[in-house]
């Protein structure tokens, strides 16, 4: 799924005077603290991502938000599309070598957190900075699209509250080193896909992904990033405002609705989006009714089957063709 607030829009909130004033103050107490016991030194790269539950969330996320940012992961076992975001974010955060921490939450097994969040579906990834949290996307975004993300959350981090990160001692070894998994037979061909959305070749993304199904229909990596890489083309040139604005003085354009539900959900309105193809496809017949299904299906892809808010559309377009 395309990232909620991807343009980090909410972190305006984050810079009132106080706020960075108190967390510049509890940075610099920590490190001088930390001096004061002799600590404060370079930390392994293995403590930069760390499982958290809702028994240790005010210490590893609150009082660390103080000293660092911490990117939350909310994730389960059963979601796929978590199985393709969290290895990436993990090694992103290594490679942002300590400009902020992962904490990893399970959401089956820490209920609360995920409700006090506003999780509505996974995955989904917050930050909290200075003890204050702001959303960052759901879902499954293109690389190039997250670490876009994370620039502007480092950045506003270090420029309002002082953040500048924690200092990564290379030489010391992962605490959960594991031998390196065999490489897959698609791995190239994933990652010259994953190359090609960093570089804005849309095109050649969408044909990397589509060499993979060729060869292997079931790739679940594959199947998301080709859609994420088709809706993306599909947006690409667009005026929005324009787009928006024929779809409301022409409702029963069925091209004009499904240009819309597709700005719809790269903007992250998932459930306008999906609500605006289910009403199209009630209201209308034939060649006219197969496209907004198929298309609203195509969106069922980008946003991932284990979501809520696909099974819910799902269950509503059932309801308007049956």
């Amino acid at each position: 799924m395309q990232p909620r607030n991807m343009s980090m829009s909410g972190v305006v909130d984050l810079a009132a005077v106080k706020a960075a004033q108190e967390a510049k103050a509890k940075a610099e107490q920590a490190r001088a603290e930390a001096a004061r016991q002799g600590g404060g030194g370079a930390v392994s790269p293995a403590d930069l991502v760390i499982d958290v539950s809702e028994a240790d969330f005010e210490r590893e996320v609150l009082q660390r938000s103080t000293e660092v940012p911490v990117v939350i992961d909310f994730w389960a076992e059963w979601c796929e599309p978590c199985k393709q975001l969290s290895p990436l974010l993990e090694r992103l955060t290594r490679e942002y070598n300590g400009r902020f921490v992962l904490a990893k939450i399970d959401v089956d097994a820490n209920q609360m957190l995920m409700q006090q969040f506003g999780v509505q579906g996974i995955p989904a990834v917050f930050a909290v900075v200075a003890g204050q949290a702001l959303p960052l996307f759901q879902g499954a975004a293109p690389e190039a699209q997250i670490r876009q993300t994370l620039d502007q959350l480092v950045q506003v981090a270090e420029e309002r509250f002082g953040l500048t990160g924690l200092t990564v001692d290379g030489d010391a070894p992962e605490a959960d080193a594991r031998p390196a998994a065999p490489a897959g037979p698609h791995d190239a061909a994933l990652a010259a896909a994953v190359q090609a959305l960093d570089a804005g070749d849309l095109g050649g993304a969408v044909q990397a992904y589509q060499n993979v199904l060729n060869d292997d229909p079931g790739n679940t990596e594959a199947k998301l990033g080709l859609a994420q890489a088709q809706l993306l083309r599909r947006v690409q040139g667009m005026d929005p405002q324009a787009v928006r604005q024929e779809a409301a003085g022409k409702p029963g354009d069925v091209q004009a609705q499904i240009a819309a539900a597709d700005l719809d959900l790269v903007g992250g309105h998932v459930e306008d989006a999906f609500g605006r193809l289910v009403e199209t496809v009630r209201r209308t017949a034939g060649e006219d009714r197969d496209a907004a299904r198929v298309r609203l299906l195509e969106l069922f892809e980008v946003v991932g089957a284990d979501d809520p808010r696909v099974t819910a559309a799902r269950t509503a377009l059932a309801r308007v063709l049956f």
